[in-house]
C-alpha cells in the first residue's frame, strides 16, 4: 500500500501506476562504502546492483577491483609491507640477546610482493562473495549515469548494458594526486609503491602525512636510502605536536634523511636515475620518487549532470 503524505493540508493520492525500475538501488563503485551500502540495503529487502572496474593492484580510469582502496591498494597491503619491514630491526636486536646469525641475511622483495598479492586476491574474492550472499547483483565494468534513473555499464568486452534504478549511489572514492611540476610523470603514487617490480636502492618521498611517513619507514626497514621532504617544520600536520617531534626524531634515528620546509620543483630523467631538484636549489638522485601529497575526487562520467 502506498504511503500517504500530508501535503498542504491534503492527503496525497496513491500512484495508480507506480514506475517500475530494474533495481531499487544501483551502486557505482564497490569499495568499502559501496559494498557496505549495497549489502545493508539488500539485507533490508531492496533489490540492489553494484558495478566495479576489473581487479588490478594499481587503479586507473579502466581498472579497480571489488574492495577498493583499503583492501587492494591501501590499508591491507600496506600493513603486510610494514610487517615485512619490521623484521630487519628485530634481527638486529636478536644479536644482543644471544642469537648468533652467522650467515648473510638477504631480503627478497618479490617474495613479499607475492605474499601481498595473494592476500588482496583472497580478500577481493571474499568481498565478491559477501555481495553475492546478500543477494546483490555484481556487474564488472564501467558505470555511467545516462539519465535521472538510468545507469549504463560497459562490460569488459565492450558490451553496453542499461538499467533503471529508483536510487543511484555514486561511491567511486578518490585517487592519489601528483603536484603539477616539471617531470611529475616520472613520479609514482602509493598505488604503484605497493606493486614495484624492483625494490629501489634510493627513494625520495614528498609529503608529510602518514602515508609518506609509513612508506619512509617501510623502505628504510628494507635497506633503502630514504629522503623525506615536507613543507612544515615537522611531519604529520594535524597530529599532536609532541608526538610529531618524537616521530621525527625516531625517523632520523633510523637513518631516514628529513628535509623540513622543503618542496620539490622539478624531476629530470638521467642515466643514473631521477634527478630531484628542490625549491632551495638542492639536487639529489633517486631510483624512485613517491608523491604522497593527498587524494582528490576523480571526474565522474555523468551525462545526466550536464
Amino acid at each position: 500500500m502506498a504511503r500517504k503524505m500530508l501535503i498542504d493540508g491534503e492527503l496525497s493520492k496513491p500512484n495508480e501506476e507506480e514506475t517500475h525500475y530494474d533495481f531499487d538501488l544501483f551502486v557505482i563503485g564497490a569499495g568499502s562504502g559501496g559494498v557496505r551500502a549495497a549489502r545493508f540495503s539488500a539485507n533490508f529487502g531492496a533489490k540492489v546492483a553494484i558495478c566495479e572496474l576489473p581487479f588490478h593492484p594499481v587503479s586507473s580510469e579502466v581498472i579497480g577491483g571489488v574492495g577498493g582502496t583499503c583492501v587492494i591498494r591501501g590499508c591491507v597491503p600496506k600493513k603486510i609491507l610494514v610487517y615485512g619491514a619490521s623484521f630487519r630491526g628485530e634481527i638486529e636486536d636478536a644479536k644482543n640477546y644471544g642469537w648468533e646469525l652467522n650467515d648473510k641475511v638477504d631480503f627478497n622483495w618479490k617474495k613479499l610482493l607475492h605474499k601481498k598479492t595473494e592476500e588482496i586476491v583472497r580478500l577481493n574474492g571474499i568481498y565478491k562473495r559477501l555481495l553475492t550472499n546478500a543477494g546483490v547483483k555484481l556487474y564488472e565494468g564501467e558505470g555511467k549515469i545516462v539519465g535521472p534513473n538510468e545507469v549504463e555499464v560497459t562490460q569488459l568486452d565492450g558490451t553496453k548494458l542499461c538499467y533503471s534504478a529508483k536510487h543511484i549511489l555514486i561511491a567511486t572514492g578518490s585517487r592519489a594526486q601528483r603536484p603539477t611540476i616539471p617531470g611529475q610523470e616520472l613520479s609514482i603514487t602509493s598505488d604503484e609503491a605497493l606493486s614495484l617490480d624492483e625494490l629501489p636502492k634510493r627513494a625520495v618521498i614528498l609529503g608529510g602525512g602518514y602515508i609518506a611517513v609509513e612508506f619512509a619507514s617501510i623502505w628504510n626497514g628494507m635497506g633503502v636510502a630514504v629522503d623525506l621532504f615536507f613543507r612544515k617544520e615537522l611531519p604529520l600536520r594535524g597530529f599532536d605536536d609532541e608526538m610529531r617531534a618524537v616521530v621525527a626524531r625516531n625517523l632520523e634515528a633510523r637513518g631516514i634523511n628529513l628535509h623540513p620546509r622543503t618542496n620539490l620543483s622539478e624531476l629530470v630523467k638521467t642515466e643514473d636515475g631521477i634527478k630531484v631538484i628542490t625549491d632551495h636549489g638542492e639536487e639529489l638522485t633517486a631510483d624512485v620518487v613517491l608523491f604522497a601529497t593527498g587524494k582528490s575526487i576523480p571526474y565522474f562520467n555523468c551525462r545526466a549532470f550536464q
